[in-house]
């Protein structure tokens, strides 16, 4: 369906058409809805899409790259909807799941196998590889369970495990680190681990982070999807239409009809309305959604959503076409994942993000060069990409339009020192977005955030709001700015979902398990 055929009703309307507003709309269509999808871009995807940011033949991850989270989720865990099963969603594990070059050409490799990452551990310390093992093997043992009903947004049990998965949920990753290990190799390793998810790790509420993601990668690797990360999207989309929904793209939600009785219709930038029939489903960000309100002022918890949201830690990405694949250390070792990164150099970072200043020395980075796992994606090359943390405004007066290059340019200087593939002669095409050009790649990504920011709620910051419905009867939330917050992991839109059913009195054990 085109922008221009909207129909004038539909049972439910989903605003959005990123990875959570998708999966939300196809339970909801497998649950036998109407389901309508209105989505402001011309493509589906959001922070999930796989555009050609370089050169025409080259399909880079504009954001998400690595799909770790969701594979916990029952909706691929269990094959739910049957994404993969019958819509040929597709992932790859990575072998090695990450490695993490080191001064003087050694490389950590860290591999989808506890056996074998925790030998590789002991060459830099023998306790610090014991610790690594009883980290994920405590993990494994409960609090992972606990954390799945957390992410889930389900009562958890009172019991020990329970007590124990929150008294690690109110540290920080930098105090469980330290405390946990001794050398500064492997110190550096977990805390970049624990940097996945674009928190400050001295934050309380992090502490769990070096044991789920560490867990994450052991399980899964770098989870790399077939095709790129818009096989996500694209799966979901086929499933919606064939339950009967239809996702329509250009076509931006500008307003949000309410009444007495409820949300009543929206309303796109172009003047077209659609009456809501039993559920309004809001995908975008929460912070802008108290103003898109007509009819009626805009509730009490949608102005503290908006009021109390920040954005946290801003992202910049290199994107580059590259000749071929990087190698890494003396061997020439390929992998789809890297980090670089001390937990000095991280802590330092995070300081200068606050104070509107860069680091140039010693940066957290992830480095992915997808290609390794997924050549097609550049049959004539590679694709390589370096995410960080960068600040929206700097403080020395500089525009960004004025700074990314070089800066760009000094972050790739840094990973050529520890690989090869990087000289000039090798880089076929480079993009730098900054801060600023990663909010406008997406208006998802208000101050430059790509995994959703946070809220201050009560003096404590939680990384999504812990709603799904709201005050306006009919009306609903998913998306990153949603619990559990951004990254990958469908979440958000599960839970979504299964609020809505449970709202419109629908059983969601009719198309999702109990988890």
């Amino acid at each position: 369906m085109t922008g221009n055929d909207l129909p004038e009703r539909a049972e439910v309307v989903v605003v959005g058409a990123g990875h959570n507003s998708l999966v939300c709309a196809a339970y909801l269509a497998k649950a036998g809805l109407e389901v309508l999808v209105l989505e402001a871009g011309p493509t589906v995807g959001g922070n999930t899409r796989t555009e050609e940011l370089t050169l025409p033949g080259f399909a880079h991850d504009s954001c998400s790259s690595a799909h770790v989270l969701i594979q916990n989720n029952p909706l691929i865990r269990d094959d739910e909807l049957g994404l993969v099963s019958d819509y040929a969603l597709r992932y790859l594990t990575t072998d090695p799941a990450v490695v993490l070059p080191q001064p003087g050409g050694d490389v950590l490799v860290m591999h989808p196998d506890l056996d074998t990452t925790c030998a590789e551990l002991a060459r830099w310390s023998d306790r610090d590889a014991a610790a690594f093992r009883s980290m994920i093997e405590t993990w494994r043992g409960g609090l992972a369970a606990a954390h799945g009903r957390w992410s889930s947004h389900l009562p958890q049990p009172r019991d020990g495990i329970t007590g124990a998965y929150l008294q690690l949920r109110e540290r920080s990753a930098w105090d469980v680190v330290h405390e946990t290990f001794e050398h500064p190799v492997v110190r550096s390793f977990v805390l970049w681990m624990a940097m996945a998810t674009i928190q400050d790790p001295r934050r309380p509420g992090t502490g769990f982070l070096p044991s789920s993601l560490s867990a994450g990668r052991v399980d899964f690797g770098w989870t790399t999807p077939v095709g790129g990360s818009q096989a996500l999207p694209d799966a979901l989309v086929r499933l919606i239409q064939d339950h009967g929904g239809r996702v329509v793209c250009s076509a931006p939600v500008a307003e949000v009809e309410v009444d007495g009785s409820g949300a009543r219709a929206v309303i796109t930038a172009d003047g077209r309305r659609v009456e809501v029939g039993r559920a309004l489903v809001a995908g975008g960000h929460l912070a802008r959604l108290a103003e898109m309100v007509t009819g009626a002022e805009p509730p009490a918890d949608l102005v503290a959503a908006r009021d109390s949201w920040q954005p946290g830690l801003s992202v910049l990405a290199v994107h580059a076409a590259l000749r071929s694949d990087l190698a890494y250390g003396t061997a020439g070792m390929a992998s789809t994942a890297a980090g670089y990164g001390t937990t000095e150099g991280m802590a330092r970072q995070v300081d200068r993000h606050d104070a509107g200043e860069l680091e140039t020395e010693d940066p957290w980075l992830l480095v992915v060069n997808q290609t390794v796992a997924d050549p097609d994606r550049a049959p004539h090359g590679a694709t390589f990409k370096i995410l960080t943390i960068a600040p929206y405004e700097l403080a020395d007066g500089r525009s960004w339009s004025e700074a990314k290059e070089a800066y760009g340019a000094r972050l790739v200087s840094l990973v050529a020192a520890r690989c090869s593939g990087l000289d000039a002669a090798d880089i076929l095409s480079m993009r730098t977005e900054s801060p600023v050009d990663v909010a406008g790649h997406n208006p998802h990504n208000l101050g430059g955030s790509c995994h959703g920011g946070e809220f201050r709620v009560d003096g404590r910051v939680v990384p999504g709001w812990i709603r799904y419905d709201t005050d306006i009867p009919g009306l609903f939330v998913t998306g990153a700015t949603t619990h559990p917050g951004g990254s990958v992991s469908g979440r958000p839109g599960r839970n979504a979902a299964r609020r809505v059913l449970t709202s419109l009195g629908l059983d969601p054990l009719d198309v999702m398990g109990p988890g």
